[in-house]
């Protein structure tokens, strides 16, 4: 983001930090809807992250990390919105996927993406928060712990133990539920 925008935001212009809000909305949304699973605790999360960063902005000391600044803030909020237990009704919410689909092979994507998200949604919103700033992000481990606020190592433990919950969660939705075809007697 400019620099000069972030500067003048932090002095109190309100018409420089409503223009930085604006170029990260988008971006920050994405972030709370994934890690939430809920688009309205998603919009709240997102409100309140950006009430914090007008409050706490005069105090960011690098204007250039703005940006890490803002998802960390995001991060944060959805991270309380989470503990609040807010249940709002859940619009389906698919993961991204690769690119779209041959028409033939919709369903199987769809399919795919749905298994994924019953699986993503089993996860706690810590580890859904690694994921979601690794994987999609494509943030290196080191700017996941910055971005997380947390040291190198519980980031890296925190991105390991999401991925063997995910791939348990998957594994156990592809097992075919077994029954026993015994003839009663």
């Amino acid at each position: 983001m400019e620099r000069g925008l972030v500067e003048r935001a932090q002095r109190g212009d309100r018409d420089a930090f409503t223009a930085l809000a604006a170029a990260a909305v988008d971006r920050l949304f994405a972030i709370a809807v994934l890690m939430l699973r809920d688009r309205y605790a998603a919009e709240d999360a997102v409100q309140e992250a950006l009430i914090r960063a007008w409050r706490d902005l005069p105090a960011l000391r690098d204007p250039a990390r703005v940006d890490g600044w803002l998802r960390r803030l995001v991060v944060h909020a959805a991270y309380d919105e989470a503990r609040r237990g807010r249940r709002h009704r859940a619009d389906l919410i698919l993961l991204p996927g690769g690119p779209e689909p041959a028409v033939g092979d919709e369903a199987d994507a769809v399919a795919e993406r749905d298994v994924l998200n019953r699986a993503f949604r089993r996860l706690t919103v810590e580890h859904r928060a690694a994921i979601v700033l690794r994987y999609y992000l494509a943030l290196s481990v080191p700017e996941v712990a910055d971005n997380l606020g947390i040291p190198l190592g519980t980031a890296k433990s925190r991105i390991h133990h999401a991925e063997r919950a995910l791939r348990a969660a998957l594994e156990a939705d592809a097992r075919v539920p077994r029954r026993s075809i015994e003839p009663r007697r």
